[in-house]
């Protein structure tokens, strides 16, 4: 079964990925800020990490600049509600393979099936 982590501090946006992650099929594991996630990230290897960028103690930038630093290569994915250019060039130089905004659209479940098949731009 594909695993996914998703680091978000917001219970709200992570019971309701959650939800609909499962629903889709995934096993999800989750984390409140950037520090559990990279223990958890190094721990579990997921497939996919959702990362939220702006947390609490170790904020979404740190954590995935952290997991390049200790040679982890699988796809992480910057959460965020600001959309600016600036923060999605910010994510990527952190390491994030890619951005979604938040609130989250209805097409999600489809945008994480496509990075994860490799059919996502």
């Amino acid at each position: 079964m594909t695993t996914i982590l998703l680091v978000d501090d917001d219970e709200k946006i992570k019971r309701m990925l959650t939800r609909r992650l499962k629903k889709a099929g995934y096993e999800i594991h989750t984390a409140e800020n950037g520090k559990i996630g990279v223990e958890k990230v190094l721990e579990l290897q997921p497939n996919l990490t959702l990362m939220d960028m702006h947390m609490p103690i170790m904020n979404g930038y740190e954590a995935a600049s952290a997991l390049r630093e200790k040679g982890y290569s699988g796809v992480i994915i910057a959460l965020t509600a600001s959309a600016m250019a600036d923060d999605v060039h910010k994510s990527i130089k952190a390491g994030c393979n890619y951005f979604i905004s938040k609130p989250i659209g209805i097409d999600f479940e489809k945008k994480i099936r496509d990075i994860l098949e490799g059919n996502y731009e």
